[in-house]
């Protein structure tokens, strides 16, 4: 037991894990970062599957980096792990002396150890503090939200990172009943502001409020773009990403992000090529990968999930 967690308890399935084997299983032997450790599933799948891999794995929330390393231990120094937030991958990896690697994986929101632990605060299922932080030693947490700020930047919080159409009436009841204690009482007030025929269809009614709450406290669609360009970079030529996202805002950037790097030729359609290509990937597939309906019954919170995948192309 480290810090109140113990393997169990980040003991979850891997979203998608068989898929994000095979996904890594043309690239050269090397160094595979996986930026978002979690519990490690995903990285011992790995080093299981490629023993010509070794790993950096990277993650801000301590619990993680204790449980994974436990998890890893077998696979002995092959495996390195470094604390930080994984649009922070470039400087870790210099700070080991690696210049580049043969593959990135990211798995991003939070994870299941994280979302069941009423003491994070990240379900609105159970009670426990308004904190929602990944990483423990950040100065913003969700009570600060909740209870500080104006209902307009309450409302935009919700719409921009959860599509929230009651945002402006969710907004007003929070700030309403301030102050606001705990998740138990934030869930409640969120169900009494929604009207009741809404609150009978699409699940809990807090779930977006949750969702939104916690993506603005962690800066998670801001960090995307500058981590997934890093990764890019450091990629050698048929080095492979890939990239788990679980809401329409993360698949969004993602998508941009790839379509922007994506390996292009330069001319007027029907005619020679006459500038060399731009780009520096290649989509593996065009589209995003859903999990099977196998996965989806046997791992629920598997449903929402979406698989992009990218790789290096030479100079």
């Amino acid at each position: 037991m480290t810090d109140g967690v113990d393997d169990e308890s980040f003991a979850h399935d891997p979203v998608m894990c068989d898929e994000i084997v095979e996904m890594f299983g043309p690239v050269p032997p090397g160094v595979v970062v996986d930026a978002t450790l979690g519990g490690g599933g995903h990285a011992d799948a790995l080093l299981r599957a490629r023993r010509d891999l070794d790993l950096v794995g990277i993650d801000q929330d301590d619990t993680a980096i204790a449980a994974a390393g436990r998890r890893l231990t077998a696979h002995g120094d092959r495996v390195t792990l470094r604390r930080a937030r994984f649009d922070g991958l470039g400087i870790a990896l210099d700070e080991l002396g690696i210049e580049s690697v043969v593959g990135v994986l990211f798995d991003l929101g939070v994870s299941s150890p994280q979302f069941d632990r009423a003491d994070r605060g990240f379900s609105y299922r159970a009670d426990g503090p308004l904190d929602m932080r990944m990483d423990a030693s950040n100065d913003l947490t969700a009570a600060d939200l909740v209870n500080d700020a104006e209902a307009g930047e309450l409302a935009s919080i919700l719409r921009r990172y959860a599509d929230e159409r009651h945002a402006g009436r969710i907004a007003r009841a929070i700030v309403a009943a301030r102050p606001v204690s705990g998740t138990a009482e934030l869930a409640e007030i969120v169900r009494n502001a929604i009207p009741a025929a809404t609150r009978r269809t699409g699940g809990h009614p807090a779930k977006r409020t949750f969702q939104a709450l916690r993506i603005a406290v962690n800066r998670e669609l801001d960090v995307i773009e500058p981590a997934l360009t890093q990764a890019i970079e450091l990629l050698v030529p048929t080095g492979r990403g890939a990239v788990l996202s679980y809401h329409s805002g993360e698949d969004r950037i993602v998508k941009r992000v790839l379509r922007d790097n994506e390996r292009t030729a330069v001319g007027p359609r029907h005619m020679p090529v006459t500038a060399p290509a731009t780009g520096a990937i290649r989509l593996i597939f065009r589209n995003g990968r859903k999990p099977s309906s196998e996965e989806i019954e046997r791992n629920p919170r598997a449903a929402s999930a979406r698989l992009r995948a990218f790789e290096k192309v030479a100079a």
